[in-house]
């Protein structure tokens, strides 16, 4: 039998088991399980009220297993052992472990990172541990590591570095992120590595991540001129919202410094231009210039239903002024 036993000492070594069973397949993250007995566990946002299942927040831990404090350090305490709202007796206290978890549909507590490790995104408060999450769900992701960097202009972005079982594809991968992640959740740069560096103690060394220097592909590739009115579009739009002089037809979207944000952006004028419904995911399958392109000639309608209303609205219109001058030269109705 394994047990897998989590619980800060705070809490008296342990707060919370899960039973592997044998017939499963041990994943990548063993759930941390449910409270043991005594003991009382709760998930809750910054503004400790619940949250729902399968929503992240922070684990707050109770009961009779909870110390006291920190000895001859009020302050930390303080900040760290909080009234239970939950309980009646209003001298009862709850410990607030700084950890990331959500409650999954079996009942187990899922660990998901820390709450220290959050990081602010274009405005946007990013658990990187949630984003680990959801490119788990890719079957052939067998590790995968999010950590934020700071780019030249001093804004901070996300790097998604991962090994996969197959030949996985950061265009892949990253479109298995949009299906599931709002846009400013989506890693900027999808990294394959062979192995994920570690640390002495055994964990991924996140600091050694940040170290590494990032691929910049499509530089090296020679810049081709648009070759149609879509790919001119494209390019017209890239260069006027990543703020760049020019683009290559196989230059990579977020190579150039594009981010998800700015790709919504260009989604959104992008329909406006081309009068069609565009799927956002397209624009994270499809990449380059080159691809979307191809992509959105090969399934772009010849006339789109936007074009098609417009088309009979004017016409309506013009019926209507040809009937009112009639009537207005005296030729009957």
């Amino acid at each position: 039998m394994l047990i897998n036993g989590y619980g800060p000492t705070e809490n008296t070594t342990f707060t919370c088991c899960y039973t592997v069973p044998r017939s499963e397949q041990v994943p990548d993250s063993i759930p941390i399980g449910r409270p043991v007995s005594n003991t009382q566990v709760y998930v809750l946002d910054a503004e400790m009220n619940p949250v729902a299942p399968g929503e992240p927040g922070e684990l707050y831990a109770a009961g009779d297993g909870l110390a006291r404090g920190y000895l001859n350090d009020p302050e930390a305490t303080g900040a760290k052992f909080v009234p239970d709202p939950f309980c009646t007796d209003g001298n009862r206290r709850m410990y607030r472990t700084g950890d990331l978890v959500r409650w999954r549909r079996d009942g187990a507590l899922e660990f998901l990172g820390r709450a220290d490790n959050q990081v602010k995104v274009l405005g946007y408060r990013i658990e990187p541990g949630e984003v680990e999450a959801a490119l788990r769900i890719c079957e052939q992701v067998t590790q995968v590591c999010v950590v934020p960097r700071t780019g030249g202009n001093g804004s901070k972005h996300l790097i998604a570095y991962y090994v996969s079982s197959g030949a996985l594809a950061p265009e892949q991968l990253r479109n298995v992120a949009a299906q599931s992640l709002p846009p400013h959740m989506i890693p900027a740069h999808f990294i394959e590595l062979a192995s994920l560096p570690l640390s002495p103690n055994g964990k991924i060394d996140r600091a050694a991540l940040s170290q590494l220097d990032i691929p910049i592909k499509g530089q090296g590739n020679p810049l081709q001129s648009p070759r149609n009115d879509i790919e001119q579009t494209v390019a017209e739009l890239w260069q006027r919202i990543l703020n760049v002089p020019r683009v290559g037809l196989d230059d990579n979207f977020f190579d150039l410094g594009g981010d998800s944000l700015l790709l919504v952006a260009v989604h959104s004028n992008l329909q406006k231009v081309l009068k069609t419904d565009i799927p956002v995911t397209d624009l994270f399958e499809f990449t380059t210039i080159r691809k979307l392109a191809r992509h959105l000639g090969t399934h772009r309608p010849a006339t789109s239903e936007l074009a098609e209303a417009q088309e009979r609205a004017r016409r309506q219109s013009q019926a209507f002024l040809n009937l009112r001058a009639r009537r207005s030269s005296g030729g009957g109705s």
